[in-house]
């Protein structure tokens, strides 16, 4: 243990700087309590009984709080700052990016860049960034680890577990994400955009969502400009391992073709939280207005639904709804629609969804029908026995109906297998008895022709005599 205690010296295990590891390589900047509740959740309900609510935090972040310090002696991370609530911020080294890039099983350019003067400005945009994807994770506590906690703590830990469920896990998100419209992922040319956080959560719904976060402190008018940046980069194509072009998105991202017609770009949501001066509320109407040339879709008449080929599904929401309803609760507007839903239907498009759903139940009716009126027909064309008056099977039928030249017909034809089977059988007796009168002849016929060989020559002995 002495030893151990050399090397890190906070005292933290392996999974412990394991989980700093993971979530600072995803969120860059953090603090010792985004990186619990994320991690480690089911220590938010623990140390209930402590009697201020610092003295719970300090508890509960405590051996997380060990772990960041054992990384920073290993040159792995260091201290960024404070928040502007006083909270000190940890960061990774290049060494603990690259560290945390094998935990993460992701490739060095996949790991995204790290915010600017995080530390040094107060850490007000990453917070808001980390606080976004806590909300959209809405992270389980294991009840195993809380079941000798007080009672208001279990139940505390059995509703969290019991509420709608968030979106992926921490490794379902990157953040700082390079969106290049020249040059390459890993060199950007001017111009280029960097995404705040991308979600790959196909199990949940969610194959590929772009995630932009702003505290009411930009303006409109930048915030609706960065939707140029990614039409520009939606747009873009190059070839693909397949030697074959497609969106370069899609070369490293992927998600499922749209069907029919439509090529819907990828969904980006806008999370407003209400720290600057600006309304939230008028922020999203601003930018929707300038944005759009970049979302609207055409009204298709005939089927009843918006198509958005070629458009940006963009969609607007506030940290405090995201935190109150989740992903799965109505908190998300989407811009062109007049009412608040859920994330999944919010970047989705229920009214064709609904009417593609019709077609293909038409289509499906369609083939039934037709389906029974060929059945009606050949029906109508099915032999009858000439014998007993019932219907071939049609296994009898593929039989009689055999049209190979080169083959001789099935005998009686006009007859079903049970009738062919009798007549077969009674014709094959008749052959027999047939047989066995012939044989039966032709030994009366030998027997009369050797008696009266023998009667002839009885009469020329006596004549010679």
């Amino acid at each position: 243990m002495a030893g151990k205690r050399r090397v890190n010296e906070a005292g933290s295990s392996n999974g412990r700087r394991a989980d700093v590891l993971c979530v600072l390589g995803v969120l860059k900047v953090a603090t010792a309590d985004q990186i619990q509740r994320l991690a480690s959740p089911h220590l938010t309900y623990r140390h209930t009984l402590k009697e201020t609510a610092s003295a719970r935090k300090e508890a509960r972040t405590a051996s997380h709080r060990g772990a960041a310090n054992d990384l920073r002696r290993h040159g792995l991370s260091v201290d960024g700052g404070r928040t502007r609530g006083g909270e000190e911020v940890r960061l990774l080294t290049a060494a603990g990016l690259a560290a945390a890039a094998i935990g993460l099983d992701r490739e060095p350019e996949e790991m995204g860049g790290m915010p600017k003067s995080a530390g040094r400005s107060g850490a007000s945009h990453p917070m808001t960034v980390n606080e976004t994807v806590i909300a959209l994770i809405r992270p389980v506590p294991d009840l195993d680890l809380v079941a000798g906690e007080p009672a208001e703590a279990r139940a505390a830990a059995r509703a969290a577990v019991d509420a709608p469920k968030g979106i992926g896990t921490i490794t379902s998100y990157a953040t700082e994400v390079a969106l290049p419209v020249k040059g390459t992922w890993k060199n950007l040319a001017i111009g280029s955009a960097r995404a705040d956080v991308i979600v790959i959560a196909p199990d949940d719904g969610v194959p590929l969502l772009f995630i932009e976060v702003d505290n009411c402190t930009e303006e409109a008018v930048l915030i609706g400009r960065k939707f140029d940046k990614y039409a520009r980069f939606f747009k873009r194509k190059e070839k693909d391992t397949d030697d074959i072009e497609k969106p370069m998105w899609r070369t490293r991202w992927s998600a499922p073709a749209w069907e029919g017609y439509e090529r819907v770009h990828p969904p980006v949501l806008l999370v407003f939280h209400q720290v600057g001066k600006r309304s939230a509320k008028s922020q999203i109407q601003k930018v929707a207005d300038l944005t759009r040339p970049r979302w609207q879709g055409r009204w298709d008449r005939e089927d009843g639904f918006h198509s958005y080929d070629g458009c940006i599904p963009i969609v607007a929401t506030t940290l405090k709804l995201l935190r109150e309803h989740g992903p799965a609760g109505p908190a998300f507007w989407r811009f062109g629609r007049d009412h608040r839903e859920p994330l999944l239907g919010a970047i989705g498009n229920p009214r064709r969804d609904a009417a593609l759903a019709r077609r293909h139940q038409a289509a499906r009716e369609e083939q039934r029908r037709c389906e029974e009126r060929e059945a009606a027909e050949r029906e109508a064309r099915r032999p009858v026995c000439a014998d007993c008056g019932n219907k071939f099977t049609d296994g009898r039928w593929t039989v009689v109906d055999v049209r190979d030249w080169g083959r001789s017909r099935e005998s009686h034809p006009h007859l079903c297998e049970d009738c062919r089977s009798r007549v077969v059988a009674a014709e094959r007796q008749a052959e027999a008895d047939e047989r066995e009168r012939q044989e039966q002849e032709r030994l009366r016929q030998e027997t009369e022709a050797e008696q009266a060989a023998r009667k002839a020559g009885g009469w020329l002995g006596r004549w010679r005599t």
